[in-house]
């Protein structure tokens, strides 16, 4: 009797340490997968953004005191 509540305790303790296992694997991948979608989401938003942005900041610069010349 006592090797079949061994047995079964090892079963549940292996089967627990797996499952386990699989969660923190998922976990893993989920969090990859967004970090890949704010990559992506971040490089669009600069390809879009990024020429209007260098405008804005040039006008800006040229409004300040000692700042670029405006030619140039």
């Amino acid at each position: 009797m006592t090797q079949l509540y061994t047995s079964l305790y090892t079963l549940v303790a292996v089967t627990s340490d797996r499952l386990k296992r699989e969660q923190r694997g998922a976990t893993a991948v989920e969090y990859g997968l967004m970090v890949g979608l704010i990559a992506v989401a971040i490089i669009v938003t600069v390809g879009l953004l990024g020429g209007r942005l260098n405008g804005l900041f040039t006008q800006i610069l040229n409004a300040l005191p000692g700042g670029a010349p405006a030619g140039g």
